[in-house]
This record gives structure tokens, sequence and C-alpha cells, in this order.
């Protein structure tokens, strides 16, 4: 069993939708999605902005779906030149970059996990391979695979997404990767990322940006995520 979770109805809508032999479960406010698309069993969940809800919301479905492995699908703002609007990201690794305790000699966005001190904590990389193929099947051939940062905030402006990029080489920056994948990380579940980008580097307004674009965007990430779950049969 796969398990999907996005933060936002849009970035799970669409997926649900595609559901067959559906069943709906909530636990802690949190509605759980089982059923199938394709052959494939799978478990969706909208968790809700940000990482206290992400990763409530991941422990939640390990434990009661016991999911092989998760998906973090949806939406993300570029932090490089590389990455423009209705690009795809394909996350190589995901650092939490409000993570800071860098004032008493740790590193930038270092976590403190019971079995380990880690930066970046690596994706899968069997399903990063599935993601580019179920990219390329879709016809999506502008995506980018690199780092995603992950925090606590709306990254707006120029100057904030290029620190993120010098600091932490991201590529695309969102509010509940990290979080999910340092829960899977503990449980040695694997996991991946994908966003497509909603909003860009450029000097243009945001907040205009986003409205304008982030349903094209959560539209393209669930075809590509329909394909994945399907070319696993």
């Amino acid at each position: 069993m796969t398990g999907i979770i996005g933060a936002m109805e849009i970035e799970v809508r669409g997926l649900i939708e595609k559901m067959t032999d559906t069943h709906t479960e909530t636990i802690s406010g949190t509605t759980y999605t089982t059923g199938k698309i394709g052959r494939h069993e799978c478990v969706v969940a909208q968790c809700g902005i940000g990482k206290v809800n992400a990763a409530v919301t991941t422990q939640t479905m390990m434990l009661r779906y016991h999911p092989d492995r998760i998906i973090n699908t949806g939406i993300g703002g570029s932090t490089s030149r590389e990455t423009h609007i209705g690009y795809v990201v394909i996350a190589e690794n995901v650092v939490q970059h409000d993570m800071d305790t860098t004032v008493i000699g740790d590193k930038p966005g270092e976590l403190f996990l019971p079995q380990e001190n880690i930066v970046y904590i690596p994706c899968d990389t069997a399903m990063m391979s599935e993601l580019q193929q179920a990219c390329q099947d879709v016809g999506e051939a502008n995506y980018v695979i690199g780092t995603v940062a992950t925090g606590d905030q709306f990254i707006s402006g120029h100057d904030k997404r290029s620190r993120l990029n010098e600091r932490f080489g991201a590529v695309a920056c969102e509010m509940e990767g990290g979080s999910i994948g340092q829960v899977c990380r503990i449980n040695g579940v694997p996991f991946a990322i994908l966003r497509a980008i909603s909003d860009s580097m450029s000097e243009e307004d945001d907040a205009v940006e986003y409205s304008t674009f982030s349903r094209m965007a959560a539209h393209k990430s669930i075809e590509i995520i329909t394909a994945f779950l399907k070319n696993r049969g």
C-alpha cells in the first residue's frame, strides 16, 4: 500500500476522485481514504498546512494503515532559476530550513532524530526513478531533481528564496515535506516528494502568482502521481 499525503484539498481531491472501492475514516480530525487507483492499493490524507499537521498525519497513517511507502505531493515555490512555474520538482532530499540551533554550534537545518543527527534526509531512490518515469509517461519533460526546503512559513520575495538556494542548495520550498521525511526516516519507511511549482523566483507578486497558478500546479502533480501508481500495477 502507498500512503499519499497532501496539505490542501486541491492537492488530494483529484486523486480521491480517481479511487475505487473507497472507505473513509476520520482520526484526530483528519480523514483517511483507502481504496485503489488502477490495481494499486493506497491511502490518501489531507494533512493541513504546516509541519506539525504533516507529522501527525504521517505517524497516524503509519500506525493505522501500515503503508510500505509514503509520498508527499502538491505544490511548491521556486528557489532556483532552474525551476519555473509549471515545472515539477522530484526531491532528492529534504531539509528543514527553519530548524536553527547554529548559535550553539550545530549545522543549519540540523535535526536530532532518535538514531542520528542529520541535515538532509534522503528520499528513496527507487521511488525517485518511478516518479521520473511517470513524468515521462504523461509527457512532462520539465522536471528537476534536487533539494526541497521545508519550513513553517510561506517564502515570498526573491531575496528569501535566493537565501534558501545559497544556504541549502534548494530548488523548491514548501511547508510539509521535511516533517513527513523526518517521520519516515525515524520509522524506516521509504518516502518521496513531488511538487509542482506555483510561484517563481521572479519579481512578480508571489501571492498573485500563487492564486493564479496553484490549481494548475496541483492538477499536474495529481496527473503524475496517478501515472506513478498505475505503473506499479
